[in-house]
């Protein structure tokens, strides 16, 4: 048995939801006028605060309000395809391979997240499930990362996070612990690669990998 605690990310990690992520986007993007942006440019661009995801892909400067109807369209788009996504192939069984306690922490909305993580059958998998409790989201993790522990009563140093983002690794290591990347998401590989973390090519590596942290 670990002594470390896991915790997972969501979209991107556990839910295989990178195209209806970048069809929702591209919808946001038409509404003023932007271009569609690929599956592997968002993939190489994509990042934390979103809004300067959106204003690099724009081409112009993205003010709070706009963003904010931005986020919103993206949101109301990803609602409806939502019902056709799948998790990760391998995402049940990477679960059960972890041998000690683990958590969801995401940045979709908890009011969403938590009968979108019913309806998969994973609930009881998890010691802990939160998701933002804000209307606006786009932010870092690192603040949302150290409250869900504080929640769960396990302290920094004895955490590995698994997600897609170098955001996730950023805020493990920000509350002093450590972080696998998933190169299956939201982020280009070569990018997760370059950042000298540990990267899998599948959710069961990625918990191989996190059980030597």
């Amino acid at each position: 048995m670990t002594s470390k605690h896991l915790v997972w990310d969501w979209n991107g990690t556990l839910l295989d939801d990178l195209h209806l992520v970048v069809s929702s986007t591209n919808i946001a993007f038409s509404s003023v006028g932007g271009r569609d942006v690929g599956p592997d440019e968002h993939r190489l661009a994509f990042r934390r605060p979103v809004a300067e995801f959106y204003a690099e892909m724009l081409g112009r400067a993205i003010d709070a309000e706009e963003f904010g109807r931005l986020d919103r369209i993206f949101h109301d788009a990803y609602r409806v395809g939502l019902t056709d996504v799948a998790l990760a192939a391998d995402a049940q069984i990477a679960i059960k391979t972890w041998p000690g306690s683990q958590s969801l922490l995401s940045m979709w909305f908890h009011s969403e997240l938590v009968p979108a993580v019913e309806s998969y059958g994973l609930t009881g998998m998890f010691t802990r499930i939160d998701g933002l409790r804000a209307e606006l989201g786009g932010g870092f993790k690192a603040a949302h990362l150290a409250a869900h522990l504080d929640e769960i009563g396990v302290a920094g140093r004895d955490v590995v996070m698994i997600g897609d983002s170098l955001d996730d690794a950023d805020a493990a290591e920000s509350v002093g612990g450590k972080a696998v990347l998933y190169a299956g998401g939201f982020t280009h590989p070569e990018r997760l690669r370059g950042s000298g973390r540990p990267v899998a090519d599948t959710l069961v590596d990625a918990v191989k990998m996190a059980m030597s942290l």
